[in-house]
Order: structure tokens, then sequence, then C-alpha cells
């Protein structure tokens, strides 16, 4: 092995040791070395204030075969924003991307721009294609032989013509994280240079490539000069959950363009970083096919930029080849150039050296920023330049792996077992890989299962389903029953979505981000796996998930289980139209007769089931609570979209005079320190405690309740950087009931003490998948969820756990809305 993997491993021994300092302890501003690890103040320190946000439903889909290349659409052009964050670095202003797009659509016939969908805040998600002249028929071509490939690889291999006549599609994604804002501007000079070049290379190159960019993929933090978009969302960590339409348009752009190779353009690492990445690997890849070609295609870069004659440019790290396991990794499938790996791309995030944002936007002199901005562009451009020039000199090899990686999901077989030295540097470290199970069965349950199945088909997972009742590895199914064949091209997408995972805690000494994510242990659904037997049943194709709303026939009330974010959803709009709804326990509401009507409307719009209440079923009025909240903007987004209107506070706009005396429950996870309240904001939220409820999460709210004198809890904290998903045990009548058997932590609580009820236990053995180092085995037993009525005369119930973790986890939404109607009666 590499001597510096060697080293930095020993490193982060003795930081598993605890001899090092944790590995998410924020670095000064201007130290270009540290990774952000895009979990860090936002998520307890700084408390969300993002306003209401209406968001579009795009889709974006290759354009009819009638239509070829150029396309000539005419971007809506907006008014100048002297306000853009991109201005004083020298660097294109987002008002100033779509004209320079119609500009170079009008004087080359290599160049056609579009709007892909629209960003959280409602601006223009641009995509370019370069490529050269098709008519309508040769796209069309184009179109059958890209099917082809995902659809009938074997013949795919077998076809001639598609050999030398397919174009290598290749995908460039810059500007995800709106403060890294050069590689916007570095593929603008590559479109550019290649619209107009006049040499004969350059036309032979365009004859047989299709350039793809997604020109800025988050606008609103382009202007803003933000690392999240307008939502507060870092998009580059929700590619496994498709909450923001940011994220959505790109997983439509790569399914629809099917790249051989992808960068992801980011900024700042102090020396140009390049992946291949350090181990753990994902175990889903099909991971021979991906490194034979992400390594030299790194080492290209590494050249091209080397060629560019500045100091800091000389070499490049590239993780793969220099760092340690676990210091970059490619594990989870919420990253960009991962999620692009399973839909058949040799995927590379770039990180660009000089840094120019944040604390050093506004300490450097306007000169410096700018000599940075242009050393970064230059890199962006060098590394997009180079790895068109690899993908169109390996173009054979390319297109016999994305065949051959499609051709072992439809077969079934097995991955290969990866050699030591297969290409430099390759060993044990690096071999990861799991067994495929034969299927997976998702029954038509109800809305979870519905959202889950419409969230596989969108990312291009081939469902089905039953036409009859059939049985499969000794279960029995209903007609309307989901399959997930695994002998299907993406199979490794499938497979990642919807495993439970590995617990990789005794395999690498510290994790990136997030390392475990399940959506069938989740997301709500059930979801049952068939390791060996083939399902033996009719079925249909499934472009989307058929209705589940129900409301039995009758006069008598109806009965709601609250056990999901749709059924929260429809007892609050229940609420918002009048309905007198009552409550029999935390977990169940009823619908008097009356408003039968109402609840098929929203039985419809939500998918929940409704059932006939016993004669006589009793219950407490329901309202809907006003919850004031110091949250995260993850947690924002959640609790607006199960139907909440929270009202955003802080320490800051406590102590300013914010009025909570219409609030009947506070929010406590981000933002708020009850210790650094003056006189007039403790006054407040005092006058709230005395008669009101609060809800807390994670090391801030644990900190509120403690100073607060709320319940008789000592929090205990896990490692900050441990998460994944854990088993738990539901004991309590609040949060507890009805709840899954798993959850998820990111820098686990647990909590010790008498005089509250335990809600919910972590199991035995704790961690299900993920990483959590010394062992999750330290908080087995021990709560995580805790309630009970407060020293100071209302309710509370504290979150251990992370039931809103970036809009994830959607099976547990409903927990914390239980826990909000709980602490506001």
């Amino acid at each position: 092995m590499d001597l510096k993997r060697t080293l930095t491993g020993f490193a982060a021994a003795l930081l598993t040791m605890g001899l090092l300092g944790n590995p998410v302890q924020a670095a000064p501003d201007d130290d270009n070395s540290t990774r952000d690890f895009g979990n860090g103040p936002e998520r307890n320190g700084v408390a969300a204030a993002f306003p209401p946000i209406e968001q579009t439903a795009d889709a974006f889909k290759i354009a009819p075969a009638n239509t070829g290349y150029p396309r000539k659409n005419v971007l809506s052009v907006y008014p100048d924003n002297p306000a853009d964050k991109s201005i004083k670095l020298g660097l294109v202003p987002y008002h100033g991307i779509a004209p320079r797009l119609n500009a170079l659509q009008a004087s080359s016939d290599r160049v056609s721009a579009e709007v892909i969908g629209h960003s959280a805040l409602g601006r223009d998600l641009y995509l370019v294609t370069v490529t050269a002249p098709e008519t309508a028929a040769q796209a069309a071509r184009q179109d059958r032989w890209r099917a082809l490939i995902e659809d009938d690889p074997r013949a795919a291999k077998r076809d001639a013509s598609l050999r030398t006549g397919y174009k290598t599609p290749i995908w460039i994604n810059a500007n995800i994280h709106g403060d890294e804002w050069e590689g916007t501007d570095g593929a603008l000079r590559v479109i550019e240079r290649l619209a107009g070049a006049t040499d004969a290379a350059t036309a032979r190159l365009l004859a047989r490539t299709r350039v793809y960019v997604t020109v800025t993929n988050n606008p609103d933090g382009r202007i803003a000069g933000t690392r999240a978009n307008g939502a507060g969302f870092d998009i580059n960590r929700d590619h496994a959950t498709g909450a923001q339409p940011e994220s959505r348009a790109v997983r439509d752009v790569v399914i629809g363009t099917q790249p051989f190779v992808m960068l992801d353009e980011h900024g700042y690492t102090g020396t140009t970083l390049i992946e291949p990445a350090t181990p753990p690997h994902g175990q889903n890849y099909e991971y021979d096919l991906y490194i034979k070609h992400a390594l030299p295609n790194a080492l290209g870069m590494e050249a091209a930029i080397g060629r560019l004659g500045y100091p800091e440019t000389a070499r490049a790290d590239i993780p793969f080849r220099d760092y340690a396991p676990g210091d970059w990794d490619d594990w989870p499938p919420i990253f960009t150039p991962m999620y692009a790996i399973y839909q058949g791309a040799v995927g590379h995030t770039v990180e660009i050296p000089w840094q120019v944002n944040r604390g050093v936007y506004d300490s450097l002199p306007v000169e410096e920023l700018r000599r940075r901005s242009a050393v970064n562009t230059d890199v962006a451009a060098a590394t997009i330049t180079a790895a068109i020039s690899y993908a169109d000199g390996s173009r054979k090899s390319l297109l016999a792996d994305q065949i051959e990686q499609f051709r072992r999901g439809w077969a079934g077989e097995p991955s290969p077992e990866i050699p030591d030295g297969y290409v430099e540097g390759f060993g044990p470290e690096d071999r990861y890989s799991t067994t495929f199970p034969r299927a997976y069965v998702i029954p038509d349950d109800g809305p979870a299962s519905a959202r889950l199945v419409d969230h596989l088909v969108a990312n291009d997972v081939r469902v089905t389903r039953a036409t009859h009742d059939f049985t499969l590895a000794g279960r029995s199914y209903s007609r309307g029953a989901y399959l997930v064949d695994m002998h299907q091209p993406k199979r490794g997408l499938a497979n990642v979505l919807l495993e439970a995972g590995r617990d990789i805690s005794q395999l690498v000494p510290q994790m990136y981000d997030i390392s475990g994510w399940s959506h069938r242990l989740l997301w709500g659904a059930r979801v049952d796996i068939s390791r060996t037997a083939a399902p033996r049943v009719s079925t249909r194709p499934v472009v989307a998930a058929g209705p589940t709303g129900h409301v039995p026939g009758g006069s008598r009330d109806l009965l709601l289980s609250v056990r999901d974010g749709s059924d929260v959803r429809a007892v609050n709009t229940l609420l918002d139209l009048g309905v007198a709804v009552r409550q029999t326990d935390a977990a169940t509401v009823v619908v008097p007769a009356a408003a039968r009507d109402a609840a098929t409307v929203v039985a419809d719009r939500f998918g929940v089931r409704f059932a006939a209440a016993p004669r006589g079923t009793g219950g407490s009025p329901l309202t809907k609570p006003t919850i004031a909240a110091a949250v995260s903007a993850d947690e924002l987004f959640v609790l607006r979209d199960m139907g909440f209107e929270p009202r955003t506070v802080s320490t800051a706009l406590l102590n300013a005079g914010a009025d909570l005396s219409d609030v009947d429950t506070l929010v406590v996870s981000s933002g708020l320190s009850y210790a650094a309240l003056n006189a007039t904001g403790r006054a407040e939220v005092d006058e709230l405690l005395a008669r009101g409820g609060v809800v807390t999460r994670g090391a801030t709210g644990a900190a509120f309740n403690a100073a607060a004198g709320l319940l008789p809890a000592t929090a205990v904290a896990g490692r900050g950087d441990a998460n994944g998903v854990v088993a738990v045990e539901n004991t309590g009548p609040v949060v507890g009931a009805g709840s899954l058997q798993h959850s998820f932590v990111y820098s686990p609580l647990w909590f010790t003490g008498t005089g509250f009820t335990v809600e919910q236990r972590y199991a035995a053995t704790p961690l299900v998948a993920g990483h959590w180092l010394p062992s999750s085995t330290e908080a087995a037993g021990q709560a995580s969820v805790i309630s009970g009525a407060t020293a100071r005369g209302g309710r509370a119930v504290l979150f251990g756990t992370e039931p809103l973790f970036r809009a994830h986890p959607k099976g547990l939404y409903a927990q914390v809305a239980r826990a909000l109607y709980w602490t506001a009666g």
C-alpha cells in the first residue's frame, strides 16, 4: 500500500483511540485541507428561518424523437441582480448565464440549451448539450441505442452499428454547492471553446460525442453565496432521498442521458482533489468496471492541471491513491457522482483548490479573490477538458463496460471478486461486495408503500405489480403487491435503497458522512425479501403506484391511525377545514361521520386509509397546535410538509422580543439556548413553559431541557460522527405507539434518570447499519426518546434520535407529530 495511505491510516487509528480530535470539529475558514462535513452548526447551532416554499414538480425527459440538435430554445432572461455574490469574484452572475447561452445558440449549431427544472426558489435550471448537429431521425436512433444498452445489453453488445455510431455521453454538473462557484465558469469556457472551434479534431470529437452540462445546479446558493439551496438543503446529500427539486432535476438528467463519465465540480480543498475515493466503497457497485476507468481518468485530469503551470496545481490529491480508508469515501449514494455510478457512469467529484467563500469572501481583498477564482476556473476547465478527452479516447471500453454493468444486473450474476493489484494500489481494504437477493416484495399497504414505489420508479428501478394472489419465499401476497425483481439492469441502485445496509464501524476509523440510510427500514413501508426464490406470478410494469386512499361505506365515524407523515398531513388538513377531529390516544384520531366528504378528499389526496369506528367511540377534541420552532432547515421543511405552520424563533429573535403568547408548543433543536436568553426572552419562554409544551432533539434540545429544568433526565452523547440505522424498542404511549422498530441517529443521545416515561429504547445491539465507535452497545437498552410532565407545569418530549434528518426517514415523521399534538394538549 502507498506509504501516505499507511501514515494517514495510523493517524486515523489514533483518532479512534481518542488521541486525536473529533473529525467533525469545525476548521478555520481558510483551512482548505479540511473537507466540509455538511452536517455542522446548521444542525444544532443555527435556527433556520426560511419562508414557506411551494416547490414545483418538474421532470426532465429526453426530448421527443422528432427533435434533433440543435434545438434553439430561447431562454428567459432575468433582470440584473447586483447582489449576486459571484460578481465580486469576477465570475458570471446567474442573470448573465441565460444571455450567454442564448448567444451561443444563435452563433453555433453545436449548442442547445433548455430548462430542466426549477430551484427551490423557482429559478431556471439549465442543461446545455454540445454535439454535432443531428436530424430528428439521427437523434431518435441515438435514443433507441441508449435504451437498448439498458433494456437489452446482450443485443447492444452484438450491434455493430451501435458500437460505431453511438455518441459518447459525458455529463458535467457544476455549482451544486452555491458558494463553490467556478465550476460554472469553467464549464461555460469549455462550452464556448467547443462551440466556436474551427479545427477538424473538434468537429470529429463532437460527431461522436454529446457533452451535457448542468451549468449551475444551485442558482439560489450561487446568488446568495451559500452552500445550501433556497430551502436550506445541501443538494449533494439528497440523491437517495430526492427531497429537493435540484436533486430531482439532475436525477432525471443522469437517467435520461446515461453518461459514460460524469464530473461534479466542487471546491475548495487547497490542493485540487480528484476522485476516485477511499474505501469503504459502495458494496453495490460493479467496482471493477468503475475503478478501471476512474483511476486513469483522474490521473489524466491531474496531468492536465499540472500543465497549467501554477505552483498550487503541480499535483492533485487522488483519495484512492493518497488517503487512508474512511478519509474520503464513496460509501453512501447521497453524493451526485456516487449516485451516478449506479446509473452506469464513471463518476468523479472534483474539488478545485483556492478557497474564496465564507469568511475568506469578506476578509480578502477583491484582487486576491479574483486571482484565486481565475486559478479555480482554469482548474475546472482543465479537468472538464481532460475528462472529455479520456471519455473520447476510451469510448469503446466505456461503452462495453456500461453494457456489462447492465448485463450483470439482468443476468443476476454475482459481482466478481477483484484481485489485489487490479489497478495500482487496489488491495484488501478496497474489497467491498454484497449478495443480491432475488427479489423484494412491497405489499400494497397504504401511502408508505405507494411513496416508496414511486421513489423507486422515479430513480429508474424497475417495479412490477402482481395481477393475482401469489406465494413467494413462504409468504402469501394479495393481488396488487409490488415486486422488485433483482434481475434488472440497475440492481445496484435497487439494492442500495432497499437493503438494510451494513455496520462498518470496525472497518474504518471514521466516515465522512452518513453510513446508513435504508429505505426499507426507515420509510414506513413493509418490504419483504426473497433471498433465492424467483417471483412466479403474472405482473405488469409500474409507472406510478396505484391509489391507496380508502373510506369505508356506512354511517359510522371514521378512525385514522397516525403512523405516517401522510396521516399527519391528512389530520392537519381536516383540522384546517374545521372538522371536529377527536383523539382516542396518541396514535388514533376519530373523524365524525358528518365529515365523510372531507375524509374522502384527504384520503384521495394523501392516500390515507380510514376504518369504521366502533359505535360509541369517544375521544378528546384535537386542535392543530400553534408551533414556534428553533430548528434546522430540514426539520422546518418536514414540519411544513406535514401541514404544520411553524413560526421560526431563535435566541436572537426571542431576546429581541418575539411573541410566544399564542404558541402551544416550542420545538428546540438548533439555535436556541435558554442560558443565553436575556430578561425579555426568558420571560417569554418561561410563560410558555408554564402552560405549554416542548419538543426537543439532539444536543441543543437536551441543553435547553437541562437549563430550563424541564424533565429530570441526563443526556449522554455518543461520538459526534456516529450515525446510521438503529434498532429500537417502542415502550411508550406517545412516540412509541405504532412506531417502526428502527430509527436513525446522527450524533446519538440517550437519557438516564427517573421521573419520566421512556417512549423508546435502543435495542440490545443498536446499530443495524452505519458507523458508531467505539460501539453502539454503549447505548444498549438506554432511553432514546422520553416524555413527561415538566417541573414547569407543561409537557415535554426529548428525542435522542433524528426522526426528521434531511427529510429522509419518512416513516419516523409521525413520531414528531404525535409529540407535538400531545405536548400541546
